[in-house]
């Protein structure tokens, strides 16, 4: 019993309202570009995610038109517990493939939008209306100082708090973990 009541614990915040101006997305978003990994560099974290360290959000579209998402990361340190959740996503608009539903436990689906993406797929953030959680992710482990500042301003200009942002550490290559050190989570 104690596994329903800690997810939602973690779907409620996400689920809420927002006192904002609405947040823009990116105009379109490949959704065949977009699958695959991405390195969470930093972000303003949820509870389960407050210690992460080699955080990675991968990707992958269904055949229902939802995509899988696995969302892993060493818990408290790089020689932490590896924790794995699974949450799917639900793409809104499929005018722009930039606004969806993220669903960790049925029905609720948590705000996720693409509000920024550069050129080449590299960098991208995920906000959220409420501006209270935001992931900044990119396909290399680490962000120059240079691309760091820049993407901290622009996550300033659309309305968050930038002292609240963390910097995730990452370090690479990680061994492969055995199955049976992986924590799943759903």
């Amino acid at each position: 019993m104690r596994k329903p009541i800690t997810l939602m614990a973690v779907v409620l915040p996400l689920y809420g309202c927002s006192n904002h101006a609405p947040m823009a997305t990116v105009d379109y978003v490949d959704i065949d570009r977009f699958m695959g990994d991405w390195y969470v560099v930093a972000n303003i974290p949820t509870f389960l995610e407050k210690g992460a360290h080699n955080a990675i959000e991968t990707y992958e579209k269904s055949e229902d038109g939802t995509i899988a998402t696995t969302f892993t990361f060493r818990d408290g340190g790089f020689d932490g517990e590896q924790k794995a959740y699974h949450p799917r996503g639900f793409i809104k608009d499929a005018n722009t493939n930039a606004l969806w539903g993220m669903q960790f436990v049925w029905p609720i689906k948590a705000d996720y939008r693409i509000v920024y993406l550069d050129n080449d797929y590299s960098i991208t953030v995920i906000g959220r209306e409420a501006r209270d959680y935001v992931w900044v992710m990119a396909r290399k482990p680490e962000l120059s100082d240079e691309e760091y500042q820049e993407i901290v301003q622009y996550v300033g200009s659309i309305g968050y708090d930038v002292s609240k942002l963390n910097r995730v550490p990452q370090r690479w290559p990680e061994q492969p973990a055995n199955e049976s050190d992986v924590k799943e989570s759903s």
